[in-house]
Parts: C-alpha cells; structure tokens; sequence
C-alpha cells in the first residue's frame, strides 16, 4: 500500500512541475513597443518600381554604396532614413503593370551591414529592392573558388535511414564529396552589432521570383530544382543577424526573400513588433524555404503584433533558443508555429498565447529526427485558434524535410535523440478537423504532454496518430462539454498512457468563453 501512495504522490507531483511552465516559459525582459529615433541622414529614392519589377534602367546602378556610407557614418542612438522622392514625372514602369500593382519610389541595393545602435527607417512609399546579380553578394571577390551564389551543388543534404544504411554502406556513402570550397551568398541585410534596428511602414523585397542575373532561373525556381535530391543550393536571405544583442524589427513590411526572410543567432534581446511578412505576394507562386522569423542560439525573444504569411515556417524556433514569447501574431499560408527541425543543444522557456492559424499546414510543430535532435522542454502553447490546418498538432520524432510530418517513424539513423518534456497545451481551438500526431521516439524517449481544453471540431480516431507518449488531461468544471478536450484517446497504442487529472476550478483560466465558437471575430484578412 505505501508503495501505491507513493506512486501516486510522485505522479501528482509531475503533475505539478508540468504546470509551472505558464509563468516561466517566456521573454524575461520588459517589451514595450519601440520608438523611431531622430534621423542622422535622409536619403532620397531616386528610382520608381512596382510589384518586384524596376526598369531596365533602373537595373544598371545599385543604390548599395550611399546607403552603406550613410549607415557607417550614422551616430548610434540615430537613423539612416530612406525618403521618397519627386519622382511622378519619370516613372520607368509599364503602364499595364502600373494599373495592376502601386507604384513605389524605390532603392536597389547589394548587401548591406547595420552598425551598432543604427536604425534602418525606411518610410511608407519606399521599397528597399534587392538586387538581381549574385555578384552583389560576393563575400570577398578576390577570394578562392567560384562564387557559389545562385548556383545548385551535386552535394546531397538527405538524411540516411536504417534501410538504407546497409546499401550506402557497401558503396562508401560516407566518402561523398563534402560541400564545394567556393563563395557562397552574404545576406541582404547583415547585422552583427548590438542595438541595431529596421524600422518604418515602408518595405523590403527580395525579388525571389525574378531572374537571377545569368541564370535562366529565379531564385525560386532553383530552390525547388534542388528538392528531389536535396541538394544543396546557394540563396540569399534577407536578414541575418548575429551577436546582435537587443536588434528590433518594427513595423517594416517584409516582401518576397529569396530565401529566409529574418534569421538570428547567438543573440540576447530581440523584439519583433508589427512587422508585415507576405511572400509571395503573387498568389499561386511557389516561394519554397522561406521561412518568416527564425531565432537560435538566442534568449530573451519576443514576436508580437505581426502578421506572417510565407512559403515555409510561419515562425521556426532553431536550436539553443531559451525564453521565448510569441504574443498576439497572425498566421497564414506556411507551415506554422514551429520548433525544428535543428534541436540538438537543445530548446526550452517558449510561451506562444493569442496566436490565430488561418489556414497554415500545421499549426503547434514540433520537428527533429535522430540525426538533429535533442531535449525540448517547458513550452506553453494557450489561446490559439486555427482553422483550416491540416495538421493542428505534430509533436514529432518523424522529421524527415517533408512540409506535414509522416506519422511513422522513418527510421533515420542518428544518435541525436528528439525527447520532449514537460509541454502545456491550454485553449487551444480548431474550426476545422485535422490530423493529431504526438509521439516520442522510443520508449526512452517518451514526450509528455499535458492538454487543457484542447478541442478539434470533427475530428475522428483515424486522424490520431499516437506513440511513446504520456498524455494528462485537464479538465475544469466550468467549461461546457463542447470545449474540453475532445481528441479520441481510446484504444491507444500500448505505448501511450492517459493520466485524467481531477477538475480544479480554481486552476480554470484562459480566454473568455464565446460558445459554441471562442474564436468568434479571430479569423481576419492579412494586413
């Protein structure tokens, strides 16, 4: 008997620890929203474009130069502003594409690096555009090898299964050629200094879609060319910032990167407000690898306030990120809210509350395999309405660069464990039916999971896919049957264990209660 009490104790205690993430799984800074410091210098667009077009003209001459003079003698604490100009009477634009898409004054620039405490405005009428020719790219021109940028190498990144090891075995696989020595691409936008910042109602566009000068193929189209062999391909992201402690994005529109749009690493503070992300902005394109917002390696980050609308993750949580808050964000097209597929030093602290899915192809996404993985643990996940999604929940030992995770176990070859602890699930609303994966890797590795409130209008016992996990379920008195958890949790596989948790009203929190919909007046347009 005293065995049993204990038992029962020990389990309530984990009970109990699995709850605490809600204070502690977030920013530990103080975010309030960002102010526009004082110009250092006004620079006056001198091209007209629409769309992601600019005329011929307008091609011959980038405006990378005067923009990085301009950055490299600014004072911190001050801003490098992009002004628009008096341009009406010299638009170098078709009329036809005219009447389509507004025009925009414009600067084309190569790449371009912040400097610490320096802000890159630009103002509503002005589009930043990135230039066309990988040579605008080159990170050292006099340097060995090839310029790799805009090209597709014949190295392959494809994981290695357990069936197919044997074979690769016997053919040398692990002697295939290691990845070109050459030049590969620098970002649009470089920050490697602390306190920098973008800001202003003005936008960047990476012009993914159009020729890369030399090739007969987009930035785009080479993308998806390296897909059936995973190949590696060499692109241009469009922010890429590390050691830049406190760096800000506010308020600017991000258009059509040719491949990540924001990537951060070894960073402590940084805040994302209002930012506008849309590619592509032509619908029916195919815009494949580019992700929205990608930390790692980071603490102390905030997403708030922004709408995200993208060929690939929404938001993709890269590994060795710590103390996350994503508050108040607007998905659409992409993949969702993501974690992966990189775990391997692991990832923890995230808090995601008040996020709307509008027709994402997962909505919660945890991603890795055992060639990349690693611990995950104490991340709070309440408040979210989707619709339309796929795949609303895929917690995920599976990965294997597919868009929706499979829901068996590949077996990819790696001693590089995805474990999942310690994960909240509160308030969490799909319209729509979708499928349900939870699953650790092995017995080992048993993820552990608790839900609250976690309801998926229609869904059917087909559509779950469970194993390897440990799944406690809240539930609180208060709430109509038509909101408590609702996902089939009989005849499990024999590696999952449900533990029903006892109704706690005093615990009974999150949203106000619209039934039979709460998320009556969450779906809105892209903004």
């Amino acid at each position: 008997m005293r065995h049993i009490n204990n038992f029962y104790f020990l389990r309530l205690l984990y009970v109990a620890i699995l709850l605490i993430p809600t204070a502690f799984a977030q920013d530990t800074r103080t975010v309030t929203e960002p102010a526009i410091p004082p110009s250092c210098s006004v620079l006056i667009a001198e091209k007209t474009g629409n769309g992601n077009l600019l005329s011929g003209e307008y091609e011959l001459s980038t405006d990378t130069a005067r923009i990085q003079e301009a950055l490299d003698e600014c004072k911190p604490g001050m801003a490098v502003e992009l002004a628009i100009g008096d341009l009406s009477s010299s638009r170098k634009v078709n009329k036809h594409i005219e009447d389509k898409y507004p025009i925009h004054d414009a600067f084309l620039t190569g790449a371009l690096e912040l400097r610490e405490g320096v802000t890159l405005l630009i103002d509503r009428g002005v589009t930043l555009y990135a230039s066309r020719d990988p040579k605008d790219y080159d990170p050292n021109p006099i340097g060995d090898g090839p310029l790799l940028c805009g090209t597709v190498s014949n190295v392959s990144t494809s994981y290695i299964t357990a069936k197919e090891a044997p074979r690769r075995e016997k053919t040398n696989w692990k002697t295939t050629p290691s990845a070109p020595q050459g030049r590969p691409c620098r970002p649009l936008i470089a920050v490697n200094a602390k306190n920098a910042a973008i800001m202003g109602d003005g936008i960047i566009d990476g012009r993914g879609s159009a020729l890369v000068v030399g090739h007969d193929y987009s930035w785009w189209q080479m993308a998806r060319s390296a897909e059936p062999k995973q190949l590696r391909y060499y692109s241009v992201r469009m922010i890429v910032a590390s050691h830049a402690d406190g760096f800000i994005l506010y308020g600017i529109t991000l258009h059509n990167s040719a491949n990540y749009h924001v990537s951060v690493s070894n960073t402590n503070g940084f805040t994302v407000w209002g930012v506008h992300l849309q590619t592509p902005t032509v619908k029916g394109m195919d815009a494949r690898n580019t992700d929205g917002i990608d930390p790692g390696s980071s603490s102390n980050i905030t997403i708030t306030k922004s709408w995200i609308d993208n060929g690939d993750d929404n938001v993709a949580v890269k590994t060795g990120t710590t103390h996350m808050s994503v508050i108040d964000n607007y998905f659409y097209s992409g993949h969702g809210m993501s974690i992966g597929s990189e775990t391997n030093t692991g990832d923890s602290h995230l808090l995601v509350d008040g996020l709307t899915e509008d027709h994402t192809t997962s909505g919660i996404r945890i991603k890795s395999n055992a060639a990349r993985g690693g611990l995950v643990h104490d991340l709070t996940y309440r408040n979210i309405c989707m619709r339309g999604v796929p795949v609303p929940i895929a917690i995920s030992p599976y990965y294997n660069n597919g868009t929706i995770e499979g829901f068996t176990d590949p077996g990819i070859v790696g001693d590089k464990i995805p474990d999942y602890k310690n994960i909240l699930l509160e308030n969490i609303y799909d319209e729509s039916p979708g499928n349900v994966l939870i699953a650790g890797l092995d017995e080992q590795h048993r993820t552990q999971i608790t839900l609250y409130a976690v309801h998926i209008n229609g869904i059917q016992p087909s559509e779950m896919h469970l194993a390897f996990a440990d799944i406690y379920v809240q539930t609180c008195s208060k709430y109509p049957a038509s909101l408590q958890t609702n996902l089939p949790l009989k005849d499990l596989p024999v590696s999952v264990k449900v533990f029903p948790m006892a109704n706690t009203v005093s615990s009974c929190g999150g949203y106000v209660v619209n039934a039979p919909d709460p998320c009556v007046g969450k779906f809105v347009p892209m903004q």
